[in-house]
Parts: C-alpha cells; sequence; structure tokens
C-alpha cells in the first residue's frame, strides 16, 4: 500500500489527522487537497489548474491524499489509489470534533491555507457555512458512497476505535488488514 485516498462523509472526521499519521508511517508525501483548492481569499483554484497540480503528484510511487475533490476532479484520485480509505464516523464523533477545530481557528486567529482563516460567520451561519454544509454532507455521502466506492479497495473506518486499530496495523514494512466491502 503505497498510494491512499482519504475521504469522509463529513469534515471533522479527521481526514487531515489519520492522512498525516498514515503517511509518516509509510514514508510517503502527505497532501491536503484543501491547501490545492482554496487559495488567497477563499478563491477556488479553476479546474483545470487543480488538474494540473495533482496529476505530478498522482504519478509518484506514493502519497496519501487527504480528499478527492470528486466535484472538480471526477474520480481521478481514487481511480490511482491503491485504497481509499472512508472516514464514516457517526455526528456525535465529528460534529465536536469540528465545533472545537473551529473555536480554536477562530479564538486563535490560526491560518489556513494561504492564508484564510475561518469566521463564525462563515462555520455557522447560512446554507454554505461549514457546520450546514458539514451536515448536508454527512448524510448525501453516507447515501452515495456505498455505490460509488463500489470498484474500489475500501477500508470504511466507522469509530475511533476503528481508526485506532486499523492504524495500528499499517507500517512502511507492512501490509495493513485488507480492505472490507463498504
Amino acid at each position: 500500500m503505497r498510494r491512499v485516498a482519504v475521504v469522509a462523509s463529513a469534515s471533522g472526521n479527521g481526514k487531515t489527522t489519520l492522512g498525516r499519521e498514515l503517511a509518516r508511517r509509510l514514508e510517503v508525501p502527505f497532501v491536503e487537497m484543501d491547501a490545492l483548492v482554496h487559495g488567497p481569499n477563499w478563491a477556488e483554484t479553476p479546474d483545470d489548474e487543480l488538474r494540473a497540480q495533482v496529476e505530478p503528484i498522482l504519478n509518484g510511487d506514493g502519497w496519501v491524499v487527504d480528499g478527492s475533490y470528486r466535484s472538480k476532479l471526477g474520480d481521478l484520485v481514487l481511480d490511482r489509489a491503491e485504497v481509499v480509505v472512508w472516514l464514516d464516523q457517526p455526528i456525535r464523533v465529528w460534529l465536536p470534533r469540528l465545533l472545537r477545530r473551529t473555536r480554536r481557528r477562530i479564538h486563535g486567529d490560526e491560518p489556513l491555507w494561504n492564508d484564510n482563516r475561518e469566521t463564525w460567520r462563515s462555520a455557522l451561519w447560512g446554507r454554505e457555512s461549514l457546520v450546514v454544509w458539514a451536515l448536508r454532507m454527512h448524510f448525501a455521502r453516507r447515501r452515495r458512497y456505498p455505490e460509488h466506492l463500489v470498484s474500489y479497495n475500501v477500508v470504511r473506518l466507522r469509530s475511533p476505535r476503528e481508526v485506532s486499530g486499523w492504524l495500528a496495523n499499517v507500517g512502511a514494512d507492512e501490509e495493513p488488514p485488507e480492505a472490507k466491502p463498504v
């Protein structure tokens, strides 16, 4: 396992945390797709430019990619991955994480990708707010992913315990546990 896509049902599931640790253990580069997509002032990278940035990475011998941006790249990331790790934890797990992370970022004025910043307004208010978007995606992806991911080698992790257990068996010199049907 040298090329891994980490996807999630919603923000706050731990894609970045798992992706960074997985890349460290596999000794491969880690790529956070949000950093490539969200330019200064939250301007989105045009699809063709994003593809031009991502394709050389995916042509490499090994990588862990956090997110797939299917709406912008189609199945490019998933098709190149040997394993797709789907973090599908319950709302009671990821929503408090998302709120704590958002609070930390706002109170600490923590810069994100390309010096972007989260605000309470963008996090909590409106149809496109982070929390509303995460809730919407959680239910939509849980409906769509089983069918969409069926042709990939998928590891579906549904709890922090499953994430820890799976990760404990991953190392640079050993094969991880086999993927299971979604």
